[in-house]
C-alpha cells in the first residue's frame, strides 16, 4: 500500500507546480480520499468528516476537482428516435436523446461549455434542482439571468457540487426541452439506507413525434383545443421513454428499456421526470421501492410499493432483488386527472435478473396502483437534515398570495396562465440580472412579475391558490422549500367549480412546520393551495413556476428577488458576465427569423 499512495502523492506534487495549486490542499484531498469510508455495509458515511447528516447547506467538502463537460446542441428536421418512430424538429444533445449523464462527486466543482449548433433558435441550460448557492449568474435562464446562447456560439458554466444525488439539465428555452434538449445529472454522495450497486438514472420522458413548437401554435389557440370546450388543453404524447427508448404504441419498432438486478443484492435507482407536460406513477411488479431521496434532500428510508412522480420531481429509491430470477415490468400508469395522458396506454421498461432470458417479455403484468389524483403524500417523507417553520402564527398577506388563474385573451386569440392576473414575460435581450447591475431595477417591467424579499437570511412564506381545475409542478429555482401543506386533491376537479380558499380558522391546524418534507418541486393541487416557506440565503434573482411546458410559456411564473445588496456586490457571481453574452444575442437576434411569442421561457 506504500508505494501506490507514495507514487499518488508524487504526483500530486507534480500536478501542483504545474497548474500553480497549493500543495496543502493537494494533501488534503489525498487524505480524503484516503479516509473514503462510503461502502455498501456504511453508505451513511462520505468521507471522515461528511456523512449523511452533515447540513450541505452549511459545509461542503470541497475536493479541488474540476468535472468538464461539453454539451453540443444540433437541430435535425427528421430524426429516428429511440421508439423507432421519426421525430420532427428534434433537438439533440451531443447527437443523442437524452443527452449524456453529468457526473461528479459531491464538492467537486463543474464546468459545462454549452455549444449551440442549432440553426434558428437560442438557447440556455438550467441544473434544475442544483442550488447554485452564491452562483445565481450560473441557473441557467434567458431572459433572468443571461441572455439566451444564440445559434454558433457558446457558453460555459461553472458551479460548485453544494449538494448531492440526483437531478437534470433541461433547455429554457421556450419549449425546447420537449424537443430533446435535456439529459440527467448524478451527484455522488452519501445514502440514508445501504445498497450494493447504483444503476445510475431512469429518465423518464413524455415524446411527441411532432414538433412542440407547432403543437404549441394550437395549445395557445383558445378556438381550437385538443379537449373540446377546454380552452389550452393540450395532447396526449405519443409516447412515453425511459431513458429515450420504447417500444412504440402500434408495437412496429423500438425496444424497451432494461436494467440488470442481480439477485440478493440491493440497487439504488435514481428516477427523474424530465416530461413536458405529464405525471406519472411508477411501480416495479413484485418488489417495493424504498425511498432515502426526494428531489436532492435525503430522507429518512420509507417504503412505498409505487411513486407518484410531477414533472420534474426526482426520486432516490433502493430496489432489493429479493424475487425470484425472472424478467420484471416496470410500469408507468396515468392519473384520470388532467395531468397527462399518453396514446401508449402501457408504457413500461424491463428489470430483468442476471441470469434470465434477455430476450422474453415478462409473465406477469402487476396490478394498477390507485389512480394518485395528481399527487403524492409528501408529508410523511422526514429529511434527515432537519429544518423548521413557525406555522402557527402564518397570516396570508397579499404581497405574498400567487393567485394563478387559467385566462383567454380575445383580442390576442391567446391562452394565459397569469400570477395574480399578470402573465409572466421576460425580455431575452434584457434579463433581470441586467437590471440588478445597472441600478435600474425600479424600471422593471410589471410583465416580468418581479417579487422583492426584504431582509437576509429570513423565513419567508408563500400561499399558492389554483382558481383552475388543473394541477401544477411547481419549481423554485435556487432553493428547496419546505411544503407546510396544501388542500387535499380532489376525485374530479373538471366537474368542480368550488374554489378552496387556504382558511386560517380550518386549514392552520393542518400545517406541518416541525420538519416538514422538502424539495425544489411539488404540486399546487386543483382548485386547491398550496403553502410553501424557504430561507433567503441565496443571494440572485429566481425563478418560481409551473413545470408543465405549455403553462410556463404561457406565463404561469414570477421572478424571486432576495439579498438585493448581496447580489449587487457579486454575492450571486460577477454581474459583468451577463453582457458578453447580452452581446452575442444582440449581434444575433434582429436579423433572426423566428421572434419571441409567448412568456419566454
Amino acid at each position: 500500500m506504500f508505494k501506490p499512495l507514495c507514487g499518488l502523492l508524487w504526483s500530486l506534487i507534480l500536478s501542483s507546480l504545474a497548474h500553480g495549486s497549493p500543495l496543502a490542499e493537494s494533501q488534503s484531498h489525498l487524505l480524503e480520499a484516503r479516509q473514503s469510508c462510503n461502502t455498501a455495509s456504511n453508505r451513511h458515511c462520505w468521507t471522515s468528516s461528511f456523512d449523511i447528516n452533515t447540513d450541505y447547506e452549511a459545509h461542503v467538502p470541497e475536493t479541488g476537482v474540476t468535472k468538464q463537460y461539453t454539451l453540443t446542441l444540433t437541430e435535425q428536421s427528421t430524426w429516428r428516435g429511440g421508439d423507432g418512430r421519426l421525430k420532427y424538429s428534434a433537438m439533440l444533445v451531443n447527437g443523442q436523446f437524452p443527452g449524456p449523464t453529468i457526473s461528479a462527486n459531491w464538492g467537486d466543482r463543474l464546468q459545462i461549455t454549452v455549444i449551440n449548433n442549432m440553426r434558428s433558435n437560442g438557447t440556455s441550460i438550467h441544473y434544475h434542482g442544483l442550488r447554485m448557492l452564491n452562483a445565481n449568474t450560473q441557473d441557467g435562464v434567458n431572459g433572468v439571468t443571461e441572455c439566451p446562447i444564440p445559434p454558433r456560439s457558446r457558453k460555459t458554466y461553472t458551479f460548485l457540487a453544494n449538494q448531492y444525488g440526483t437531478a437534470w439539465y433541461h433547455s429554457h428555452f421556450p419549449l425546447q426541452y420537449g424537443n430533446g434538449v435535456l439529459g440527467p445529472i448524478v451527484i455522488k454522495g452519501p445514502a440514508s439506507a445501504d445498497y450494493d450497486t447504483d444503476l445510475g438514472p431512469l429518465v423518464l420522458s413524455d415524446w411527441y413525434y411532432g414538433s412542440v413548437f407547432e403543437i404549441a401554435h394550437r395549445v395557445n389557440n383558445p378556438s381550437n383545443p385538443f379537449i373540446p370546450n377546454f380552452p389550452g388543453s393540450p395532447p396526449a404524447s405519443d409516447n412515453v421513454l425511459f431513458n429515450g427508448r420504447n417500444i412504440n404504441p402500434d408495437g412496429s419498432g423500438g425496444t424497451y428499456t432494461r436494467k440488470t438486478l442481480t439477485k440478493g443484492k440491493k440497487h439504488l435507482l435514481r428516477l427523474i421526470n424530465t416530461s413536458l407536460q405529464t405525471a406519472f406513477t411508477v411501480s416495479l411488479v413484485g418488489h417495493t421501492f424504498q425511498v432515502v431521496a426526494t428531489d436532492m434532500v435525503p430522507i429518512k428510508p420509507i417504503t412505498r410499493n409505487h411513486l407518484f412522480l410531477g414533472i420534474g420531481q426526482r426520486y432516490d429509491v433502493i430496489i432489493d432483488a429479493n424475487q425470484p430470477t425472472a424478467n420484471y415490468w416496470f410500469n408507468v400508469t396515468f392519473s384520470a386527472l388532467p395531468c397527462g395522458q399518453s396514446d401508449n396506454p402501457y408504457p413500461a421498461a424491463i428489470f430483468s435478473y442476471a441470469g434470465a432470458s434477455s430476450t422474453s417479455l415478462p409473465t406477469q403484468r402487476g396490478n394498477a396502483p390507485p389512480d394518485s389524483r395528481c399527487a403524492a403524500p409528501e408529508r410523511d417523507y422526514s429529511p434527515i437534515v432537519s429544518r423548521s417553520a413557525d406555522v402557527n402564527s402564518f397570516v396570508p398577506t397579499t404581497s405574498h398570495t400567487l393567485n394563478v388563474d387559467l385566462t383567454v385573451d380575445n383580442s390576442q386569440a391567446r391562452v394565459f396562465w397569469p400570477v395574480n392576473n399578470s402573465p409572466l414575460r421576460v425580455n431575452w435581450q434584457e434579463p433581470t440580472l441586467r437590471y440588478v447591475a445597472n441600478n435600474t431595477l425600479s424600471s422593471v417591467p410589471r410583465s416580468r412579475n418581479l417579487i422583492q424579499i426584504p431582509g437576509s437570511n429570513t423565513l419567508t412564506y408563500f400561499l399558492l391558490q389554483n382558481n383552475s381545475p388543473i394541477p401544477h409542478p411547481i419549481h423554485l429555482h435556487g432553493h428547496d422549500v419546505m411544503i407546510l401543506g396544501s388542500s387535499p386533491p380532489l376525485a374530479d376537479p373538471l366537474a368542480e367549480t368550488q374554489i378552496r380558499e387556504y382558511n386560517p380558522n380550518t386549514d392552520n391546524s393542518t400545517l406541518k412546520g416541525n420538519n416538514p418534507p422538502r424539495r425544489d418541486t411539488t404540486m399546487l393541487p386543483a382548485w386547491g393551495w398550496l403553502l410553501v416557506a424557504w430561507r433567503t440565503n441565496n443571494p440572485g434573482v429566481w425563478l418560481f413556476h409551473c413545470h408543465v411546458g405549455w403553462h410556463v410559456s404561457q406565463g404561469l411564473g414570477v421572478q424571486v428577488l432576495e439579498r438585493l445588496d448581496a447580489l449587487r456586490d457579486g454575492g450571486g457571481g460577477s454581474l459583468g458576465t451577463v453582457e458578453q453574452n447580452c452581446g452575442n444575442w444582440a449581434g444575433w437576434y434582429p436579423g433572426s427569423t423566428w421572434k419571441q411569442d409567448d412568456a419566454g421561457l
